[in-house]
């Protein structure tokens, strides 16, 4: 009896499809919506929702400040991928995001087109994430306690519909990317890049899966994020903690209803 072979899938395909759906929902954004702001959160918005979907659920998706223990913050980023597992201390003020900096695995700023003023820009916000001190702590577990993890690098790119650069990734483009510090660039209608060793170039047809497939690459590379180190946050929010001697615990924890 003959064996039945599954059917096939590519999974290049089914990223072309979606590329296109994306580029004709963004397509749609520049024509039906003109003013400047809406346009640009609607765009976070699709880019929010492709990785939302795209990404394993151990991560966190949104746009979002991130601050410190020593109460520093960063501007407001279009796209923040943080830990949902290991660090579950979130803030939220209306529509404003607070995330620890211990928290961050990447960071994204998502425009309709690519520019050198926008690459410039996008560097720029994503130093002040770069900058933020991280906390790390010791880690118990059953067989003892592994030692403090050194905080891991912070990913970033940019994402984009397009762009007016003839030489999309040529020279104008490398020395924008070079002073920018970003790692991964998705220009849809045009190709995908990564700043990594040695810098890699995809063309139009396979920029999303290709992005998609680095941006897990990266994120499989660095791990887990660190154990952050909660009692910093406490003195960085001026929480007056009293301390009680031994003898007063004692007598208080005698005191307790059994």
């Amino acid at each position: 009896m003959a064996t039945t072979r599954p059917p096939a899938v590519s999974l290049r395909s089914l990223f072309q499809g979606q590329q296109r759906a994306m580029i004709e929902r963004l397509e749609g954004l520049r024509k039906t919506i003109p003013h400047a702001p809406t346009k640009g959160a609607v765009t976070e918005s699709r880019w929010l929702d492709l990785l939302r979907t795209y990404l394993p659920k151990r991560y966190q998706v949104e746009r979002a400040f991130v601050v410190d223990s020593t109460g520093a913050m960063s501007e407001q980023l279009d796209i923040v991928i943080f830990d949902q597992q290991y660090c579950p201390f979130l803030l939220k003020q209306d529509e404003a995001i607070y995330v620890p900096a211990e928290s961050v695995y990447a960071v994204f700023e998502s425009k309709q087109e690519m520019t050198a003023k926008e690459l410039k820009y996008a560097g720029q916000k994503v130093g002040s994430v770069r900058r933020l001190h991280r906390t790390s702590v010791p880690i118990p577990h059953a067989g003892g306690t592994f030692p403090p993890k050194p905080p891991g690098p912070i990913i970033s790119g940019f994402l984009a519909l397009d762009t007016r650069w003839v030489d999309v990734f040529g020279a104008p483009f490398k020395r924008a990317i070079g002073a920018s510090g970003l790692d991964l660039v998705c220009v849809l209608k045009h190709g995908r890049f990564d700043a990594g060793t040695p810098a890699a170039v995809v063309g139009e047809r396979d920029a999303l899966l290709f992005f998609f497939l680095r941006l897990l690459a990266r994120l499989q590379a660095g791990g887990t994020v660190v154990a952050m180190e909660f009692p910093a946050y406490e003195k960085a929010a001026g929480l007056k903690v009293a301390r009680l001697s031994t003898a007063t615990a004692r007598v208080r924890r005698q005191r307790r209803p059994r």
